[in-house]
């Protein structure tokens, strides 16, 4: 059922009608789109919806295009901030073309989303629109703790968790709830389902963090070690900063300054100090809890449902996927 709901987010998507012209604003948006990716998101639009009542799982089509239009708008934004290069292999909209154009482009992508909301009646409409204006706000919040973290000297552990909240989380647990709603689901099973969304997005990115510095590069995709060589403020920095005491919080503040363009020895040796730092502090298995707690709290949610229990498995299987990934 997966993979038939991927196959019908995917030819919704192949069936958008965008404009040819002006090429610049268009073309990009055509882009990123056909890079494809996991469609997470909209997928739990779907499964959320055939929790309650899968002859509305169609109906809700819509709206899982349009959190992965926001979606996709995010990511355009967030590589331009970030000056990431690549995206999903290939060169990102801003390298491709320029920035102003990725600016724009996000931009429409945005107005696109909202456009497949509005095809949906005034009753059904007005819960799904206030769902969606709070996630998307709440996400504009999280990349901008985001950001401030970058040049504070250290965060706490609550502040790191709340800006994962908002910035990965919320979306996960809105696309939830609107499936819910479309299905016709209860106030209350909707809120169960989107708490379940919160705690499993929280778990995914500490995953991301663990995968960083601990990862398969083969499978994960990008270079290993790509946060501790950039100082990001990661679950892992963070509790590290904390425990450290004395000699240890010495050589974590030397790795720190270490910074500019680095070879590859020195990339590596930077890398492997810091990673024997989180070693002597046990920071790896204490994310590994962290994250477990959160796994724990987002299924006890899905136990809260009052209907559509029987009807669990995939819901649970896209879950366990994302949070035993290793890319």
């Amino acid at each position: 059922m997966l993979e038939e709901y991927k196959s019908q987010i995917d030819k919704a998507i192949a069936q958008l009608h965008f404009p040819e012209q002006p090429a610049d604003l268009y073309d990009p948006i055509r882009y990123i789109l056909k890079l494809g990716g996991k469609r997470i998101r909209p997928l739990l639009v779907l499964l959320a919806a055939d929790l309650f009542d899968k002859d509305q799982t169609g109906k809700a089509i819509p709206a899982a295009l349009a959190v992965e239009l926001f979606h996709n708008f995010t990511l355009m934004h967030d590589d331009i901030m970030d000056e990431a290069p690549m995206r999903r292999g290939k060169p990102t909209v801003h390298k491709n073309w320029n920035q102003n154009v990725a600016i724009l482009a996000g931009d429409n992508l945005l107005v696109w989303a909202y456009k497949q909301l509005i095809v949906y009646e005034p009753e059904k409409l007005s819960l799904l629109l206030p769902i969606f204006n709070q996630m998307a706000s709440e996400v504009c919040e999280g990349q901008q703790w985001d950001m401030n973290y970058e040049v504070a000297n250290m965060v706490s552990r609550e502040d790191y968790i709340e800006m994962i909240r908002l910035k990965t989380a919320v979306l996960l647990g809105a696309a939830l709830k609107m499936g819910a709603l479309i299905g016709g689901a209860t106030v209350y099973d909707a809120d169960c389902l989107y708490q379940f969304g919160i705690n499993i997005g929280i778990a995914f990115q500490l995953q991301d963090d663990i995968l960083d510095t601990y990862g398969d590069s083969a499978q994960f995709g990008k270079q290993i070690g790509g946060d501790v060589l950039a100082n990001k403020k990661t679950i892992l920095l963070v509790d590290a900063y904390h425990l450290a005491e004395g000699e240890v919080k010495n050589e974590l503040e030397a790795c720190l300054a270490i910074s500019g363009e680095l070879d590859e020895m020195q990339s590596q040796q930077k890398v492997q100090r810091v990673k024997a730092v989180y070693a002597q502090l046990g920071v790896f298995d204490r994310v590994s809890e962290l994250k477990k707690q959160y796994v724990d709290h987002a299924f006890s949610w899905l136990k809260k449902i009052k209907s559509g229990q029987d009807k669990l498995e995939n819901l649970t299987i896209l879950a366990q996927s994302l949070l035993t990934r290793s890319n």
